[in-house]
């Protein structure tokens, strides 16, 4: 079984993978497909994304990833998937954002963390203080 992805600029701003390293992404998402079998890959600006988001799913907004399923069509003995429409400007700032939610998540968990020690501490020295009742 092989993998095959066709790849189209439409933008590269403000950052959009390589053509191989899209192949590699396609060609892992798709292993489990029964052929080989190819995909269309469109890298877009927010524009463009608005402009096909509104005409197929008729919302007025740019939107990370458009998928646009096929009917089985052979070519060349590999049968066409269809296509991906990816907006790097929205994927980007998706991406910057859960990078910076992430790190807020990691610092609030290493608060969490240090406060639990710190309750474990004093539990473990109340534990050597002696009870009320045994206090004379």
């Amino acid at each position: 079984m092989s993998v095959s992805a066709a790849v189209q600029y439409g933008t590269r701003k403000p950052w959009a993978p390589s053509v191989p390293t899209l192949r590699r992404w396609a060609a892992a998402g798709l292993a489990v497909a029964p052929r080989s079998s190819w995909i269309g890959i469109r890298i877009v600006d927010t524009a463009e994304s608005r402009k096909l988001n509104r005409r197929y799913r008729h919302q007025d907004k740019p939107t990370n990833v458009l998928s646009f399923e096929a009917e089985p069509v052979r070519r060349q003995g590999e049968c066409f998937l269809g296509d991906l429409v990816i907006c790097a400007p929205v994927v980007a700032r998706e991406a910057r954002a859960q990078v910076a939610g992430a790190a807020a998540a990691g610092r609030g968990r290493a608060h969490r963390l240090a406060q639990r020690r710190s309750a474990f501490r004093g539990a473990a020295s109340m534990k050597r203080c002696p009870a009320p009742d045994q206090v004379r």
